[in-house]
């Protein structure tokens, strides 16, 4: 919170400050998306696949549909007419290819698809009932081996796949034969789940007439609106969508999920409200984190120039959908290299299509290029930090174009001095502490400050009470809070004194949240709504006779504590709330777009970070404790340091799993995750999260915004986990280029 306790602070954007939605997610009163109350709800209970690839020869639903209480059992065989061409299910995150579509056919694509769902009058019948259904396969043969695919993998043609080929540069094949120093090594990062707290749901209530409401754990209200509208024939306006609060999604809710298709397709069939919440055994059986597997070979002068960087990744996408993510191409981006060969290739697989999971692309490709720098620094017997210093891009190589803001020099300066990264010995095995070996680790982050268009709607009332409106959402991050922060300020009002409204289709349009774009998208729009609404209350205020402002121009006066106040007298003041009532409305609304510049492709936007990370390791028993970590973002102004902070934090841990506890498990025999569970997919718990110091580097970007912020949901993992293993390298001595580091590795 603020340090002044006046009501009437208006300093709003900057100050640390308690999110406004707090209060509602502690007490319980925040209601998601399986816990809106519906009168005669139905529940359905999903069925899954157990083989990974045939067809479904039968479907014995006899002994389910005998139990009391069970309305329906839905299958490919007697499920209604759903739309038929592939663009009806694309949705804003779809990649190229045929979506998937829950029942559509007795094929099996996948190990855990959805092959039934039993609809009934209570949950536990349902989930009773769905016990009872019997599938007997024709099983084929399935491949979810991404080693043993790897000689299969192709570049899609661009223009059927949207696949864009990452960015080359000079020589790299000559660059490296002539290196004076080289490495090479293979990197590979285990498969993760998202596993948020709120498990993917669907409510959808059956209003009569045809029209339904949808309440969904989604990233974008817009993108499962019209979904639902293109697969069942929905009119627009028959269709609402409301999703006020997500518990955590992390890219699992940017893609409409099939618990939402088939509540709809049994709500639309029964005439009926119906809710489908997945198990969290069936959280595994939809998106993830791509499997990836990464080849990085680098050159460098003696005295330590990179000269070579070639990076190389096969990446396993579904059998029905080219599912890209761009992993190779920061590593011709962070350092400047004069040549640059990039490559990445797609291995089809009998598994569901990956989806974006926080940071992707950067996470995965990052984490193993910062790995592959710091092993050349070893080599070159240069100091990681220094060496990373000695080859710092002052512009972007990949699209050779300046950069809108970069203080990532910055970030390691401050990073290292609080950590006291100077006092760190060189060699390996050389710091312990006890019978623990310590090591110290470090690595670069990056990722792209993107900003699109969305719309926003703000409306004051003629209690001098402001409501902010968009169908943006807020999936945790603070949403709520800064768009409150952003509005407050711009018409000086106490933030209690403004309502924000989101994550309702039937408000002005946004984007999907993702990419760590809202703050600066929506953020921006909101700004510009007041903007607009400022000019009608001023031009309202001039038309009131005796006025105290007179006429004034936008320039001459301030919106402060409720007023507008002349700024050459400060006595004279209009309240808010009387400019409302002499319209003879209850209220004054605006409604604006926002969208970057047309020059704003001039210029290369990203976040940059400094990871900074002391690990202590068991010499004997090989076991890990990350210790200390400090984490230096440069993203811009920083709109709420006390909700950035916790980004930050959320980042950090996500890289701590990735590099020693998370791991979806594949038995290829069976080409099922088998860890599909809390107790044997490890996340870190607390007893595995260190002190985290959060540095947040002055960072002025006058290019990305208006607002001049840039996003931080991504930033905080990118690099994580390779200061982490680089740590461990430091401390025994051992490269492990395979995450997580477990026992096994180091033993």
């Amino acid at each position: 919170m603020s340090t002044d306790t006046s009501p009437w602070f208006t300093h709003h954007v900057g100050t640390p400050t308690d999110r406004i939605d707090g209060v509602a997610k502690v007490t319980g009163a925040a209601k998601y998306a399986a816990e809106f109350p519906a009168q005669d709800l139905l529940y359905g209970c999903v069925v899954n696949s157990t083989i990974a690839k045939g067809w479904i020869e039968a479907l014995d639903t006899a002994k389910a549909r005998a139990v009391p209480g069970v309305v329906e059992v839905f299958t490919h065989e007697n499920r209604p007419h759903i739309a038929w061409f592939d663009r009806s299910y694309s949705d804003q995150d779809a990649p190229p290819g045929s979506p998937f579509r829950a029942l559509r056919d007795g094929e099996i694509r996948y190990s855990g698809q959805p092959i039934a769902l039993v609809v009934a009058q209570d949950f536990e019948t349902a989930r009773y009932a769905a016990s009872l259904v019997e599938a007997r396969y024709s099983q084929g043969e399935h491949a979810t081996d991404l080693v043993q695919q790897r000689e299969d993998a192709f570049r899609p043609k661009r223009k059927k796949s949207g696949f864009e080929s990452p960015p080359s540069r000079g020589d790299a094949d000559a660059a490296l034969a002539q290196a004076a120093v080289k490495h090479r090594g293979e990197y590979r990062i285990a498969i993760e789940h998202h596993n948020p707290m709120e498990m993917h749901a669907a409510t959808v209530i059956w209003e009569g007439g045809g029209k339904i409401t949808v309440h969904d754990k989604t990233q974008g209200v817009i993108n499962t609106h019209d979904y639902v509208c293109g697969v069942f024939g929905f009119a627009k306006d028959d269709v609402r969508v409301e999703s006020p609060y997500v518990g955590g999604a992390f890219g699992s809710g940017l893609r409409p999920q099939y618990q939402l298709f088939l509540a709809v397709l049994a709500a639309k069939a029964l005439q009926r409200s119906v809710r489908v919440v997945l198990s969290r055994e069936q959280m595994f059986t939809f998106g993830y984190r791509p499997d990836a597997l990464q080849t990085i070979e680098l050159g460098a002068q003696r005295e330590g120039t990179l000269t070579a960087i070639k990076h190389d990744c096969v990446q396993n996408t579904s059998q029905f959908e080219n599912y890209s993510e761009t992993i190779v191409n920061w590593s011709g981006l962070l350092y400047a290299c004069p040549n640059v060969a990039l490559d990445h290739r797609l291995a089809a697989l009998d598994l569901y299509t990956p989806i974006d999971m926080r940071a992707p692309g950067a996470a995965t490709g990052v984490n193993a290029f910062e790995a592959a720098i710091d092993e050349l620094a070893y080599e070159l017997q240069l100091d990681p930090l220094e060496f990373r210093l000695k080859n710092y891009a002052e512009i972007d190589q990949n699209e050779d174009k300046p950069f809108s803001s970069k203080a990532l020099r910055e970030c390691y300066e401050q990073g290292a001095a609080a950590f006291g990264w100077s006092q760190r010995s060189f060699a390996p095995r050389s710091m312990r502490d006890g019978r623990e070996l310590v090591g110290w680790g470090m690595a670069s982050g990056v990722w792209e400050a993107m900003r699109t268009k969305a719309q926003a709607r703000v409306t004051l009332s003629s209690e001098g009470r402001l409501e902010v409106a968009t169908a943006s959402a807020d999936i945790g991050t603070g949403t709520y809070t800064i768009l409150a922060q952003i509005a407050a300020e711009a018409f000086g009002l106490p933030l209690d004194a403004v309502t924000v409204k989101i994550g309702d289709s039937s408000l002005p349009q946004a984007p999907l949240e993702g990419g760590s774009r809202t703050a600066t998208t929506v953020g921006s729009a909101v700004q510009a709504a007041c903007e607009a609404l400022k000019k009608i209350v001023l031009d309202q205020a001039r038309s009131i006779g005796n006025s105290p402002l007179g006429k004034p121009r936008a320039s001459s006066v301030t919106f402060e504590r409720g007023d507008v106040v002349l700024n050459r007298d400060a006595r004279k003041r209009l309240p808010l709330r009387d400019i409302v009532l002499s319209s003879g409305k209850p209220t004054l609304a605006a409604q604006a777009s926002a969208a970057p510049s047309r020059t704003a492709n001039r210029w290369a936007s990203y976040t940059h970070s400094a990871v900074f990370v002391e690990v202590k390791v068991d010499e004997e028993l090989g076991q890990v404790r990350v210790t200390r970590i400090v984490s230096a973002i440069a993203a811009g102004r920083i709109l709420n340091p006390k909700t950035a902070r916790s980004q930050i934090i959320g980042g950090v841990v996500f890289g701590l799993g990735m590099a020693l506890t998370e791991e979806s498990q594949l038995d290829h025999r069976l080409g099922r995750f088998m860890n599909h569970n809390y107790a044997e997919y490890h996340i870190p718990v607390n007893a595995d999260v260190p002190q985290i110091h959060v540095i947040f580097v002055d960072e002025k970007d006058e290019h990305i915004s208006p607002l001049g912020a840039k996003g931080l949901g991504e930033i905080g993992i990118v690099g994580t986990a390779a200061a982490i293993s680089n740590a461990v390298f430091h401390a025994t001595g051992r490269r492990v280029r395979e995450l997580p580091i477990t026992l096994d590795k180091l033993l």
